[in-house]
């Protein structure tokens, strides 16, 4: 049991590190890339900042979202560690992270995507599949949870009657 909360613990700030990690190459990289064809990374944010936009903000938002999102996902664990929490607590806290990181990262993109949008006179939606990726790893979370808080509790009180009558 053991090795199980090791194991979860380590799956699920490793599963929020690449949630973070996708979407701040996504918001900074793969949409402006995706927004204005043809011109390169670095053209791009240098026309930003010509034109006056602070993409340097934009661009600790985006980061600073990742980051929080770790450090929430291991503060989490931390807490369920601490508290002996059961494992499917534990799975359903991490799925929780997941499903809730969603409106923290398409908000922390909007303020670049209008940027580029205002810039360079493209629309200023997702230009990309890869934020749809984001949206299906919070949905599948937000699904999985539920089931996961169930099936666990029954287990886990399956389990407890089990030990008590046994003992």
């Amino acid at each position: 049991m053991q090795r199980s909360r090791g194991v979860v613990a380590v799956v699920g700030v490793a599963v929020a590190a690449l949630y973070a990690a996708l979407l701040v190459v996504v918001q900074l990289v793969l949409d402006p890339l995706a927004a204005v064809p043809g011109r390169s990374l670095s053209s791009i944010y240098a026309e930003l900042e010509r034109q006056g936009f602070h993409t340097g903000v934009d661009v600790a938002v985006v980061v600073g979202v990742g980051v929080v999102g770790v450090l929430l996902a291991a503060g989490l664990q931390w807490v369920l560690a601490e508290q002996r929490a059961p494992l499917f607590a534990m799975v359903a806290a991490h799925l929780g992270v997941l499903a809730a990181g969603i409106a923290p990262a398409w908000l922390s993109g909007t303020a670049l995507g209008m940027d580029v949008a205002d810039a360079f006179m493209v629309d200023g939606g997702y230009h990309t599949a890869w934020f749809t990726v984001l949206v299906g790893a919070s949905g599948a979370a937000l699904v999985a949870m539920p089931f996961v808080l169930v099936v666990g509790q029954a287990v886990h009180v399956r389990r407890t009657a089990h030990r008590t009558s046994a003992a």
